[in-house]
């Protein structure tokens, strides 16, 4: 390979050296060394001179040149220097270098002040590595402030601009009678709402009417875009975030309350304006026909899903006949939809969601998996169906669009997923036919088994990851060859670029705007990231309340089975939480262990002993690191509470641990509150 001039964005290993993963697919990762880090931090977007090793297979690059910074806030501890600065160190070697804050720039922040600080000036800059404090954040032993600081370090906004409230100042808070124009009158029609008892943004309703063929189905979306102008600040704003954030507790709104749970929320019993998808369909669950157009309608209830499923189950009925029959005639049609949409290949994946409950202290009081019942099923497909609708009308017209995709997963990928199959004792084969089908029996072969779990996961882990694009590829695990985010404008941007896109294409309103393919693929890239930023931070905060929740067991032994495993040591999702912890390589017993990358699994030289995917065990809570999220395990003998490591620690010396722990905590809480009594004084 000639040398050249590579484009991509760089990953800092903790130990200086990094990484830059091409922007061009089909070119290598580069390796970078401590030299070339020098003034790299993770997530920058590099251009470098790219190398091949004379005798070997490893590229590296050289000239290394920034073109954008990928971190322009830190989150972290301060400490005060003797000059009456203050010094951020970067402990996790994001970025390499200890940022300075000049004392006029730190906010009156005292030393050990959990802050988030904006870069100013970068380690290559002729001003050194410095930045300003734009909050103090507090303690970060504090559960309050768990969010506020994960919000910080994902660099997901939280406060909206003085012009993007002044906007919004300017909307009415009602529906005009001059928005009546030019739109179909709904409002004798029976939508009706359901979502979530705790929802507050209602962006989707539904009708269902029999017809000798089959259904009428109309769903009726928030229509955003007839307040969200392209190009005011509101839509400048909602771009940058892309979606909202939801977290324990809190929601970060992609758009300000007034509209999400205001004039745009799909309220029961008041005018709204709506973006309706209206669609015949047989009793097979075939889609006849379809059309879009703006109307107005009136929600005629808000049903939660737990009194959804109570018609459904036939232990409630409705006040209003009309709710119950709208509720009992979409069961009828989801249930023909699904039994369609798994027929023809879409795959059947169940990796149960964690659900967090935390109290108004910010502690966690549970973590369960969040159940599903057949109510959120008949949502689902409601708004699966108008999805596709959509973007086959879209397609149809040839012109360009955003849609969800998702691509087939790699072939090695599903070869290792065919190993752990035959490893778990299945017959089945991943080859020949439908591989959604396929890994889909494979599924319903192992639920409501130990491996079940595991095997979904391991399948999820298998897939590529789902995101928005101009070009359709279709979705794989969907199993659509059309598909488009439609039903959820107030929470995702997407959904109100189709919005607009559908518009232009099929209303005479003067909101609409298409988009050139261009900025068609712009929007795709920029919005994945986003949604991605979104999870990461959802993730990282339940991590955190999920620690926050087994620091009060430490020493405790529970059951649990093997879900992961690395050469540093096993993951174990415990059966009574839905936690996972790491039980390291080092305590698994006096043995050196050997990793197995095929098969993931650890295997003691001497021994023999083994610990495979599936395995089930019983493990010792050892230590949590609250800060990060992470969970720490001992294993203990089968069938006694004895540990398997060979250290000298106990059960009794780890619940004592734990107590110190908590004990330090309160001390600390105590000390942070009287500094701060003493300040404001």
């Amino acid at each position: 390979m000639k040398e050249k001039y590579i484009t991509g964005l760089v990953k800092r290993h903790p130990d200086g050296f990094g990484f830059l993963i091409p922007d061009e697919m089909d070119l290598p990762d580069l390796f970078l060394s401590r030299k070339e880090m020098q003034g790299i931090m993770t997530n920058d977007h590099v251009e470098a001179l790219l190398h091949k090793e004379k005798k070997g297979d490893r590229y590296f690059g050289t000239d290394v040149k920034v073109l954008k910074r990928g971190v322009q806030r830190i989150v972290g501890k301060l400490r005060k220097k003797s000059n009456g600065d203050f010094e951020l160190f970067d402990g996790v070697q994001k970025w390499g270098s200890i940022l300075t804050i000049p004392y006029k720039k730190s906010r009156g922040a005292i030393d050990g002040d959990l802050a988030a600080v904006d870069i100013l000036s970068y380690p290559t800059d002729d001003e050194g590595f410095k930045g300003r404090v734009v909050e103090i954040i507090g303690d970060s032993l504090d559960p309050m402030n768990d969010i506020k600081r994960v919000l910080h370090e994902q660099q997901i906004p939280m406060e909206f601009s003085f012009a993007v409230m002044n906007e919004v100042a300017s909307i009415p808070d009602k529906v005009l009678e001059s928005d009546f124009e030019g739109r179909r009158d709904l409002k004798n029609k029976c939508f009706i709402t359901i979502d979530g008892v705790t929802a507050k943004d209602f962006d989707d309703a539904i009708c269902i009417e029999n017809t000798p063929q089959g259904f009428q189905l109309w769903v009726a979306i928030a229509d955003v875009s007839h307040y969200v102008r392209v190009g005011s600040a509101v839509d400048e704003q909602a771009y940058e975030r892309g979606t909202s954030v939801y977290l324990p507790n809190f929601v970060v709104p992609m758009l300000p309350e007034e509209l999400s749970n205001g004039i745009c929320s799909l309220k029961p019993k008041v005018d709204r304006l709506a973006f309706v998808c209206e669609m015949t369909l047989d009793f097979n669950g075939e889609l006849l026909q379809s059309q879009v157009f703006e109307a107005i309608i009136q929600s005629q209830a808000r049903v939660t899903y737990g009194e959804a499923q109570d018609i459904i189950n036939g232990d409630e009925t409705h006040s209003d006949p009309k709710v119950q029959e709208n509720i009992l005639r979409g069961r009828d049609l989801a249930q023909i939809l699904m039994k369609k949409r798994f027929r023809e290949g879409s795959l059947d994946l169940e990796v149960p969601e964690t659900e967090v409950i935390v109290d108004d202290l910010g502690m966690t009081v549970d973590v369960i998996r969040s159940e599903r019942v057949f109510a959120h099923r008949l949502i689902e497909e409601m708004m699966l169906v108008a999805n596709v609708a959509v973007a086959k009308m879209i397609s149809n017209k040839e012109q360009p669009a955003l849609y969800r995709v998702h691509g087939a997963p790699e072939a090695e990928n599903i070869e290792r997923l065919q190993s752990f199959l035959h490893n778990f004792g299945s017959q089945q084969k991943l080859s020949g036919g439908s591989l959604q089908k396929k890994l889909t029996q494979s599924l319903q072969e192992f639920h409501d088994k130990p491996e079940g779990v595991v095997l979904n996961i391991l399948t999820l882990r298998s897939m590529n990851q789902a995101q928005y694009a101009h070009s359709n590829i279709g979705h794989f695990g969907l199993g659509f060859s059309h598909y488009a985010h439609f039903t959820s404008p107030i929470r995702r941007y997407p959904d109100l670029v189709i919005h607009r896109i559908l518009k232009k294409l099929f209303t005479q309103s003067r909101s609409g705007f298409l988009y050139e393919e261009e900025k068609l693929a712009t929007f795709g890239s920029v919005l994945s990231a986003s949604e991605q930023r979104a999870v990461k931070a959802e993730r990282q905060v339940i991590s955190i309340k999920k620690a926050r929740y087994m620091s009060e067991k430490v020493g405790e032994i529970y059951p649990g089975i093997i879900s992961s495993v690395a050469k540093f040591g096993i993951f174990v999702l415990l059966r009574s939480f839905d936690i996972d912890g790491l039980v390291k390589v080092e305590n698994l017993g006096d043995d050196h262990f050997e990793f197995d990358e095929d098969n993931l699994s650890l295997t003691g030289k001497r021994s023999g002993k083994a610990f495979r995917l599936g395995d089930t065990v019983r493990v010792l809570v050892s230590a949590v690191n609250t800060e990060d999220g992470k969970i720490d395990f001992l294993l203990t003998k089968e069938g006694s509470d004895e540990l398997v490591t060979s250290t000298q620690t106990n059960r009794r010396d780890h619940k004592k641990r734990g107590k110190t722990q908590k004990n330090s905590k309160r001390v600390r809480k105590k000390r942070v509150s009287r500094r701060r009594s003493k300040n404001k004084a």
